[in-house]
């Protein structure tokens, strides 16, 4: 399963759904999908969501077990 910090990302940059989605050209819908794990996006926009969010890719998105931290 692919995990991510979307939400926390977004929140620390006060961006809401929709802010985020008008930004890398997606719907409010897709940005809580997403946040959610219900919905893994295409590298084109895992690459816009962490422009937007100004981290590395794999910074935002990772496989469940894969982090160190993750317990």
């Amino acid at each position: 399963m692919l995990k991510n910090r979307v939400k926390e990302l977004r929140a620390r940059h006060s961006l809401t759904q929709s802010d985020l989605g008008k930004q890398v050209d997606v719907t409010r819908q897709t940005i809580a999908f997403i946040e959610k794990g219900e919905f893994s996006p295409s590298i084109m926009l895992a690459l816009k969501l962490a422009k937007a969010l100004q981290v590395e890719v794999n910074e935002l998105f990772w496989l469940e077990g894969e982090k160190e931290d993750e317990k």
